[in-house]
């Protein structure tokens, strides 16, 4: 518990402490974010706002994850180091896309297929090395390894593996287009899957996860982060994550709840970005086969905005719902393990 303290403790103090200076560094050399022209209008006044701030956050995660085995006895698996890779190799992938959209002056920086394929690699190595290195299991997972317990085979694994890690990075990306709404709904998330990674720890003999602690200890590292971030990122922010924090963000909790074998609670846990996500693939197939919008822009978060909902007003509601949604997958977490706590 003390270790999740002070990796949790570390990261917030490090995001803290740190974004201002970062945010000095980025105005002194004029990174600033550049506005989508189809956006919001009332999002134009957030022009040339620093952005990359997600570098405070891999940096603060990491520093909190690497301080929170100081002075214990808690080893370093190769899970954890898995699940923190992944997050710093996808916020390298999301810096280079930002900082390719500011030196182009625009809202673009890689193009869609560069992007896909620098994501793809990333999933792609994480997958193989999920089976290969970690050795993680190949059965289907909700709560524990048991329910529903089919067996994928490593190739099925992995294919889900790579479809998650995309899905979920681009599903963070997506919900990150107001003033901390993605770091804030993020943390809901990371603190849900820091306490399953202590309770997968304290009770081994039901879940058999020997680096559910590390990984309890990478999801804490993030919460700290991403609350040290949030108080410089609320609204009005004073500095934007950029691709470079979405996407960290979004393979990290891929990635952590993948090897904590929560593979389809994650769906629950990260609630809020599945249904950003979904409203922009239902506007998409609403347009093609019909010709009409569903939400007046999507992601949906937008949709409010244009319908006179103050920005603030946005936020604090999404955070309700990812709060909610991120405490029913830890509610259904627990009420599997006391069903299957009467069993043993």
């Amino acid at each position: 518990m003390l270790s999740l303290m002070e990796a949790g403790g570390v990261g917030f103090l490090f995001a803290l402490l740190v974004t201002p200076l970062w945010i000095r560094y980025l105005r002194r050399h004029s990174y600033g974010q550049q506005i989508r022209e189809d956006g919001p209008s009332t999002h134009l006044h957030k022009a040339g706002t620093p952005t990359m701030g997600g570098v405070v956050i891999m940096l603060g995660a990491l520093l909190g994850y690497l301080m929170g085995h100081v002075g214990t006895s808690i080893t370093i698996t190769r899970a954890g180091v898995l699940a923190m890779s992944v997050t710093l190799a996808s916020g390298l992938l999301g810096f280079v896309d930002d900082l390719l959209a500011i030196r182009n002056a625009r809202n673009l920086g890689l193009n869609k297929r560069g992007k896909f394929a620098g994501q793809f690699a990333i999933a792609a190595a994480f997958a193989i090395l999920g089976i290969d290195w970690v050795h993680t299991s190949t059965r289907l997972s909700f709560t524990r390894l048991s329910l529903p317990g089919w067996n994928l085979t490593a190739s099925g694994w992995m294919v889900l593996a790579v479809f998650v890690v995309i899905a979920t990075s681009n599903a963070v990306n997506l919900t990150d287009g107001l003033d901390g709404l993605a770091a804030g709904s993020a943390t809901f998330c990371f603190g849900v899957l820091s306490i399953i990674g202590y309770w997968q720890f304290r009770h081994y003999s039901i879940y058999q996860l020997h680096a559910a602690l590390d990984l309890g200890l990478v999801a804490v590292a993030l919460v700290g982060a991403c609350l040290g971030f949030l108080w410089w990122n609320a609204a009005p922010a004073k500095i934007i994550m950029g691709d470079t924090g979405s996407l960290a963000i979004g393979s990290a909790l891929a990635a952590v709840s993948l090897l904590m074998n929560l593979d389809l609670l994650l769906v629950v846990i990260g609630g809020l970005f599945v249904a950003e996500t979904s409203s922009v693939i239902l506007q998409v197939l609403s347009f093609r086969l019909f010709g009409r919008r569903i939400f007046r822009m999507a992601p949906f978060h937008h949709h409010f905005e244009l319908r006179g909902w103050p920005e603030t007003t946005v936020i604090i509601r999404f955070w309700i719902l990812a709060g909610l949604l991120a405490a029913l997958g830890l509610g259904i977490f627990y009420g599997d393990f006391l069903k299957i706590a009467k069993v043993v």
